[in-house]
């Protein structure tokens, strides 16, 4: 069977980014079964601990069943440094204001809604699609009382996260940093995930490498690493019995999924430079249509986890989406994600895409949102009231994911370049 442009759909699925197991994972797994450390403590733990530190930059890390768990722990400490609300208490951020990246997956301020606190957005910056620096320094104008903020790294193309921390810095707030999906990327040489007072990194199911679920509490503390493994294991005291005098969660990484991701990291440099070669074939395919690949902010070092494309406004077809559902009329020489989307569906290849940014959800549209000019509330369009663009919404609207699978051979990449092609014909 053909699509409408003769292309043979793909045997198997081309999933936009799936795991890749080399054999060390099974031995490390079959290590934790045959000494019988099948639970929250063991080697394999400790191991992926030493690791992720040294890989990220930081001394301490805190293995934890996901990188959201690591994100909520975050938030527990900035909150207990900030407000002196002890850890037994609930609503630990209750009525304060948080700045968060306004461009990513809502697991990066869902943490902040947990503890009661009140996420604020801060616009995208147009030239690497993360948390704009200046628009982070006009919020501070508009809420010079906030003294959190929540910053992620799209698609593993980090912005400067260093400005952001200096912005933090001079206003006395602390910083989170959302390394989820950055893991191995680096800013001047200084790897994602030791830029943020606490950071956090993701080994779910898609990720650069991955154990199928887990992450890590990133720190340069050794108390903090150590109250992490606390909290994460219900809080349990030191005593005979099961004493309890703090909150706690069951956030602690299993000794399994560590010799999955134990045996991941020795591969994950050979993974970023399959993603980096696979973002350099679409980059050069696609010289000469009326697109841009995600950008690489100077003086970065990406680890290429998803290449994205976004399409020259000029160049869109029309496109209409509600909240669910997708509509565009074909014009010739122009095309939309909706249109792309389909067409790689049509081949049985997955495309997604961009994220579709926190102030243009159902849950969040009442919540403000600063640019550099200010205060913008209730924005669902490319364009507000006044000409002021919305950045966000147009990377949304203009941009979508492509394959990404470093299994994907170049045969295979050049059938999805086709019909990514055809549909600017």
């Amino acid at each position: 069977m053909f699509n409408k442009k003769g292309i043979a759909p793909f045997e198997s699925k081309m999933w936009l980014a799936s795991p890749t197991m080399h054999g060390e994972e099974l031995e490390y797994m079959t290590e934790a079964y045959n000494t019988n450390w099948m639970s929250t403590v063991g080697e394999n733990i400790n191991e992926v601990e030493k690791t992720a530190a040294q890989k990220s930059g930081v001394k301490y890390a805190a293995g934890l069943s996901c990188c959201t768990a690591a994100l909520h722990l975050c938030c527990k400490f900035a909150s207990e440094k900030l407000y002196g609300k002890p850890a037994i208490s609930h609503g630990a951020l209750e009525g304060k204001r948080v700045f968060c990246s306004d461009m990513t997956f809502d697991a990066t301020l869902n943490p902040v809604v947990y503890e009661g606190g009140i996420p604020v957005f801060i616009e995208t910056e147009e030239d690497s699609w993360n948390m704009d620096p200046k628009s982070l320094e006009k919020a501070f104008e508009i809420y010079p009382d906030v003294k959190l903020v929540i910053s992620a790294e799209l698609y593993g193309f980090p912005g400067r996260m260093d400005q952001i921390k200096r912005i933090c810095e001079k206003h006395g707030a602390l910083l989170i940093e959302d390394a989820a999906e950055a893991l191995g990327a680096a800013i001047d040489g200084k790897p994602c995930g030791s830029f943020g007072d606490y950071g956090a990194i993701s080994y779910n199911g898609n990720k650069i490498i991955t154990g199928s679920s887990g992450g890590c509490l990133l720190t340069d503390e050794i108390e903090v690493c150590n109250k992490a493994k606390k909290w994460s294991t219900q809080a349990r005291e030191d005593a005979p019995w099961y004493q309890h005098e703090e909150v706690g969660y069951n956030y602690r990484m299993s000794n399994v999924i560590a010799g999955v991701i134990r045996g991941q990291y020795n591969y994950l440099q050979e993974h970023i430079d399959k993603k980096k070669a696979i973002y350099e074939r679409y980059k050069a395919a696609f010289s000469d249509l009326p697109v841009k690949m995600n950008p690489i902010t100077p003086g970065t070092t990406p680890n290429y986890w998803l290449s994205a494309l976004i399409i020259d406004k000029d160049y869109m077809c029309e496109q209409l989406r509600s909240d669910n559902k997708a509509l565009y009329i074909a014009q010739n020489g122009k095309s939309c994600p909706t249109e792309i989307l389909k067409a790689l569906s049509s081949i049985n290849a997955e495309g997604r895409p961009i994220w579709k940014p926190m102030h243009m959800q159902p849950m969040y549209r009442m919540h403000d949102v600063i640019g550099r000019e200010g205060t913008l509330r209730c924005r669902t369009n490319a364009y507000i009231e006044g000409g002021v663009r919305d950045i966000g919404a147009e990377i949304f609207e203009r941009g979508v994911c492509l394959p990404s699978d470093i299994k994907m051979t170049a045969a295979q990449q050049d059938k999805i370049i086709e019909v990514i092609r055809s549909c600017f014909e």
